[in-house]
């Protein structure tokens, strides 16, 4: 059973940085995409960013410019650099890979930007 494993979440003032990284405990064949999404008390979980096979990205509007993310087929990891936190910004963040039809998610990581 693959399990994804977020870390790197915690407590920030606004302006600042924070760098989340994702796991897998297993291996993952056949990745086609890996993601990021968040979910803010209250909101639905909304999509952050994600990487396809080939290397492009696609990011939410809201965190253009100022978040990047990055994966490794090979090692079945992804990461996600934040820059320019705002606190709206705050949420529980997921890990998501898609691979072979099969999606799997991480437990999410809390991320809190203070203002």
């Amino acid at each position: 059973q693959v399990q994804l494993v977020e870390s790197g979440g915690g407590l920030v003032q606004a302006g600042g940085s924070l760098r989340l990284s994702c796991a897998a405990s297993g291996s993952i064949s056949g990745i086609g995409v890996m993601a990021w999404y968040r979910q803010a008390p209250g909101n639905n979980r909304e999509f952050v960013a994600h990487i396809m096979r080939g290397g492009s990205t696609n990011y939410a509007d809201s965190v253009k410019g100022r978040f990047t993310i990055s994966g490794d087929n090979a090692k079945n990891t992804v990461t996600l650099q934040m820059g320019s936190l705002k606190p709206e910004d705050t949420g529980v963040y997921y890990c998501y890979i898609r691979a072979l039809g099969m999606g799997y998610w991480g437990q999410g990581t809390q991320v809190t930007v203070s203002s």
